[in-house]
């Protein structure tokens, strides 16, 4: 392991996305949506990010290397995360994926919710969506596995 701290709110971050990330569902592959008009995104910070999808941020929390604040409004729930870097939000994603879900990934930043809403949130902050691991599902094998 690094000697990279990793403040107690980066942990309650990613529990806290993971968790949504879950509540939105389990069943995409890890695959990214690109359209022929998806645009790059341009970094932003969290209060940026809201602004630019009309959210009024609730539960904000904020590290040395990342901002989080959740959303509610038309277009569904979501949580926005705001970083300091690129490997920052490279390294929050890389633990995120596991628990599944969709993120719309921009740079500096990512949204965390259901397909429907990242799609409509794309609108506004550009990005890529991509999704996390499958959960579910196809499970082959039950019970002990048989001995040749």
């Amino acid at each position: 392991m690094g000697s990279t701290h990793r403040p107690r709110a980066l942990a309650c971050a990613l529990l806290g996305a993971a968790a949504l990330a879950l509540t939105a569902g389990c069943s995409a592959g890890a695959k990214t949506a690109t359209g022929a008009g998806d645009r790059a995104g341009t970094p932003a910070t969290l209060d940026e990010l809201a602004a630019r999808t009309g959210c009024d941020l609730a539960g904000k929390r904020k590290a040395a290397e990342l901002q989080q604040g959740n959303c509610t409004n038309s277009r569904g729930r979501y949580v926005l995360v705001s970083f300091t870097t690129d490997q920052g939000r490279d390294a929050w994603l890389t633990e995120a994926k596991p628990w599944g879900g969709q993120y719309l990934v921009g740079p500096r930043w990512i949204a965390v919710g259901t397909h429907r809403t990242l799609e409509s949130l794309r609108t506004d902050l550009g990005g890529s969506i991509v999704a996390g691991d499958q959960h579910g599902g196809s499970h082959t094998g039950h019970g002990a596995p048989s001995r040749s």
